[in-house]
């Protein structure tokens, strides 16, 4: 089974904070404008416009939209992987959501959403909950706040930090498909294959991938799509007693943002999206975007090291093609295949300051250990040292692919899409083309969008951050997302340099999302931070 390139690092904020920010200086000025109100709304906001796509649902009982959260102490998680296994303590508060398994369904089964919390400091400032979901999809909220939260101290300050795991996720009610030998053995399956063999065997683990989430997560597999998500995040804001939606999403986190926009634009108060899922992209496009993003970040990092792209790029075909003859031996009585590599050099691309990292783990590689490479790619494919794998592989492909109608056959990607993804990414490219082909191959669930609706006219600005080096979500995307959301609400703002995302403390980009969420602040359309 493969595991798509997850467009959140990880989905840890710890792990996003580590590289995420970029030192940055302003770069056309500020421009910003502050209407002096709680929420970053225009003062008269145009009345949406009615979405007659879209099916009308069910009114919610009162039973659900008044319902109380009881927070509580948090108790360590119990689908939880390492440092997300451990009861964050101090101020962190816990509670659950009771939401609608079905929305067209109100009153029926129910599903329990978990979601983290630390107040605000200053409460006689307060201006609501500050709710973040960090990527993947898959991610664990719940999980990744707390090892993030000195990072958002400042906003800290006048919002309760708030995050959840999403409906499949982790503490709520996660989707399982595999056991972990099940796991191990799909890990050593060729990810690219070249025998008619092995696309059997390829195609074959995928089908019964799928097989296997209907079988242990059949109730909720139907039900994980983003658009149940951002319907959860409205029955949020009303719980949590917030006339509008504060909001700042990741990677994936942006997709949720963009959906929740178009779906509640009245409801949307200061929404930012950091690090961007391009919306125009189909099931194909998105992963040839990867390709294009994730190639752009390597010839980059050989760039830093006076290589060039060209010679470097071949560097790393060489070694991929050497172990997919013959895997490498590790300290860990593992072998390095060819798809373990290729996972592990994906990790460190993510941030800038990992780059180190990935120059050690390519040179002990070429002189034949791939220890490094290998506990790269452990950690990515959420395996500890017992050999026990977490589920947030699971959860990231039941939500794609309850989203995604594209479907894409192996003779798909032989005649019309290998050549082209490989020329667009030597490395990289081959792995993303047969993905296309194994992800949701087979899967129970039919797709709900061919690509996701985020126009949101009449919704309040909205603050759109790409960085121009991100590798799993390609500045591009932040451009048409501002687009998309429309003239008015989308407003661009640019960050000239690495990594998958551009919060983080001491920078431009971070002071300027500060002030939008602090201060109601909205800076130019345009502005750069270079």
């Amino acid at each position: 089974m493969t595991y798509r390139v997850r467009a959140g690092a990880l989905a840890s904020a710890a792990a996003l904070l580590a590289g995420l920010a970029v030192g940055c200086d302003s770069g056309e000025g500020d421009g910003s404008r502050d209407d002096g109100k709680s929420s970053a709304a225009p003062s008269s906001p145009a009345k949406a416009a009615p979405k007659p796509d879209e099916p009308k649902l069910p009114a919610l009982p009162a039973s659900l939209t008044g319902q109380k959260l009881d927070w509580k102490a948090c108790k360590a998680p119990v689908k939880a992987q390492g440092s997300y296994a451990r009861a964050p303590g101090g101020e962190w508060q816990c509670a659950t959501l009771k939401a609608p398994l079905d929305y067209r369904k109100p009153t029926g089964d129910t599903i329990g959403i978990a979601l983290i919390r630390a107040k605000a400091e200053n409460t006689s400032k307060r201006i609501g909950s500050l709710l973040f979901n960090f990527g993947g999809p898959g991610g664990s909220g719940v999980g990744a706040l707390p090892g993030a939260g000195q990072g958002f101290k400042t906003l800290q300050s006048r919002y309760d930090l708030v995050s959840f795991d999403p409906r499949g996720v982790a503490e709520s009610d996660a989707v399982v498909c595999r056991g972990d030998k099940e796991t191990e053995a799909a890990l050593r399956v060729d990810f690219t294959p070249d025998t008619a063999a092995e696309e059997k065997t390829y195609l074959d683990d995928s089908t019964a991938f799928g097989a296997g989430c209907a079988t242990r997560s059949g109730r909720v597999l139907p039900h994980v799509g983003t658009v149940n998500a951002a319907r959860d995040m409205d029955l949020m804001r009303q719980a949590l007693g917030d006339e509008k939606l504060h909001y700042l999403g990741f990677s994936y986190g942006t997709e949720l943002g963009g959906v929740y926009a178009h779906l509640f634009p009245e409801n949307v108060g200061r929404l930012v999206l950091d690090a961007v899922v391009d919306p125009t992209a189909d099931y194909t496009g998105h992963s040839r975007n990867q390709a294009v993003g994730f190639q752009r970040a390597l010839e980059n990092y050989f760039k830093s090291r006076d290589i060039s792209a060209k010679d470097g790029t071949a560097r790393v075909v060489r070694l991929l093609e050497q172990l997919d003859r013959k895997p490498l031996p590790t300290d860990e009585g593992r072998t390095l295949t060819q798809s373990l590599a290729l996972t592990g050099i994906i990790v460190p691309l993510y941030s800038q300051d990992n780059w180190p990292i990935l120059t050690d783990a390519l040179n002990e590689a070429e002189k034949g250990d791939g220890t490094r490479l290998l506990q790269l790619a452990e950690s990515y494919n959420d395996r500890d040292e017992n050999g026990h794998y977490g589920t947030q592989n699971h959860s990231q492909r039941a939500i794609s692919c309850a989203d995604v109608k594209g479907r894409v056959t192996a003779a798909d990607v032989k005649s019309r899409l290998l050549a082209d993804f490989t020329k667009a990414s030597p490395v990289f490219g081959p792995y993303l083309a047969w993905d296309l082909a194994g992800w949701c191959a087979d899967w129970p669930v039919k797709g709900e969008w061919e690509t996701p609706e985020v126009s949101a006219e009449g919704a309040a600005p909205i603050l759109v951050v790409g960085t121009t080096g991100d590798p799993a979500t390609p500045y591009e995307g932040a451009q048409k997302m501002a687009d998309e959301l429309g003239a008015g609400v989308g407003v661009l703002l640019t960050n000239k340099g690495e990594g998958h995302g551009a919060y983080g403390n001491g920078s431009c980009v971070t002071s300027t999302v500060d002030a939008y969420l602090l201060d109601g602040k909205v800076p130019s359309n345009g502005k750069t931070c270079s």
